[in-house]
């Protein structure tokens, strides 16, 4: 299979994310392992890096988008918008990436899969958190 760009990367890691919602109470290894047989994933740093990051530091990252959702608890959340935030803020924390590349990804990642009223929600929660961390 040819390199994956960074966005079909980050659909991909949307796409785990969102699955390994369903399946919280199985390990994330073997969601992991089954998604890349299942799927023939190719080997990418980029998925695997992400995938178990975001799964170590789900804390700290849910308390950054919650600080910031207006009240939105991030359980009360869609699945899929809360699978592109965490992306999408492990990156700001995390990834050499400038932040509106990663907010820019996010909501194109949201206009192809997640509902339209949902993209001024992840986008504000989102250029919410950059204020915070350009502000540091």
């Amino acid at each position: 299979m040819a390199k994956l760009s960074r966005r079909e990367a980050r659909e991909i890691l949307v796409g785990l994310l969102f699955e390994t919602e369903f399946k919280a109470d199985e390990d994330i290894n073997g969601i992991f392992s089954l998604a890349v047989e299942d799927r023939e994933l190719p080997e990418n740093d980029y998925i695997k890096r992400v995938y178990f990051g975001i799964y170590e530091k789900t804390e700290e990252i849910d308390s950054l988008i919650g600080k910031h959702s207006n009240g939105w608890r991030t359980d009360r959340m869609s699945r899929l918008s809360r699978s592109v935030l965490r992306m999408c803020v492990y990156e700001m924390l995390y990834e050499d990436v400038p932040y509106t590349v990663s907010i820019n990804e996010a909501i194109e990642i949201c206009k192809k899969f997640d509902d339209d009223k949902a993209r001024p929600f992840i986008n504000g929660i989102l250029h919410s958190v950059k204020q915070e961390l350009e502000a540091k």
